[in-house]
């Protein structure tokens, strides 16, 4: 598999959904204080919509994009999707969602494996990869005893990409250094997410219409989240398992400053990567 043309592991990127209210309200300021924390790279969400703001803030920025999510699988037209990536120099797409009822039966997750793989190799004559974004449904959904994300990868072509949400995979009951391990050089990216974790967050799922529109338990779980190495998940066994792939710091919400919060995991990858790393 041919890798993105990712930054140093020692750089991080941090996905520009945990950052929204502030990308809204002004999207060059924004990405400037992300840069001023330490980011050399970020990970822009729709960006096909904001093409020409992205790149104003990112040039202001010093900041690259090696990896951005659009929701591509159900896109009438995804060349506008890696045009735009093209032009932004992102050289990895990620599709961030495909709702829980999609993944509950064999030919619902063949027909789902069946259009990533095409779009893979749409992308790959762009020069640019294309990939999938796990949430905890497609870990909780089994289908015949097995995940539907282990049915899932089965049917996928070598040339896709992933991107693990190590966050979500573990709420799914997945052991995600393990996972990472099993993949290998499948992995080009992972969200550095941390958090507590409860069973019952596992099995309560947003609407199927969108990832925002969610349960008072599945809210407060978001809120909860926190930096790196302070919450549930084995961020170091993680960062051990996957070496190579790209860290994308995210949080879905947070209770207090998230740009302090997202510092904090800047801090806490700059000197533990460094240490699993070495």
């Amino acid at each position: 598999m041919t890798k993105p043309s990712v930054q140093s592991l020692t750089k991080p990127s941090v996905q520009l959904y945990s950052i929204r209210d502030a990308v809204d309200e002004n999207i060059d300021r924004a990405i400037e204080r992300l840069a001023e924390i330490g980011f050399a790279s970020v990970e822009p969400y729709a960006f096909h919509l904001r093409i020409d703001d992205y790149k104003r803030a990112f040039a202001a920025a010093g900041v690259t994009a090696p990896s951005g999510h659009a929701a591509t699988i159900d896109a009438p037209d995804a060349s506008v999707i890696f045009d735009a990536a093209a032009e932004l120099e992102i050289s990895l797409v990620i599709d961030p969602f495909i709702p829980t009822e999609r993944w509950q039966s064999v030919s619902s997750v063949q027909a789902l494996a069946d259009r990533v793989n095409a779009l893979a190799e749409q992308a790959a004559e762009r020069g640019l990869q294309f990939g999938y974004h796990n949430h905890q449904w497609e870990f909780v959904n089994r289908i015949n005893g097995r995940p539907a994300y282990e049915i899932f990868l089965d049917l996928l072509t070598p040339n896709v990409a992933l991107e693990v949400d190590t966050f979500w995979a573990t709420v799914g009951s997945a052991d995600a250094p393990a996972l990472l391990r099993q993949l290998g050089d499948r992995v080009q990216a992972l969200h550095i997410k941390d958090g507590k974790i409860s069973e019952d967050i596992a099995t309560i799922l947003p609407s199927s219409e969108d990832a925002l529109v969610v349960p008072a338990a599945l809210k407060a779980a978001f809120e909860n989240q926190t930096p790196a190495g302070q919450g549930d998940v084995d961020v170091i066994g993680v960062l051990r398992a996957a070496p190579h792939a790209l860290r994308v710091v995210e949080f879905d919400a947070y209770s207090g400053d998230v740009f302090a919060g997202i510092a904090e995991s800047f801090a806490w990858l700059k000197q533990n990567d460094a240490e699993v790393t070495a």
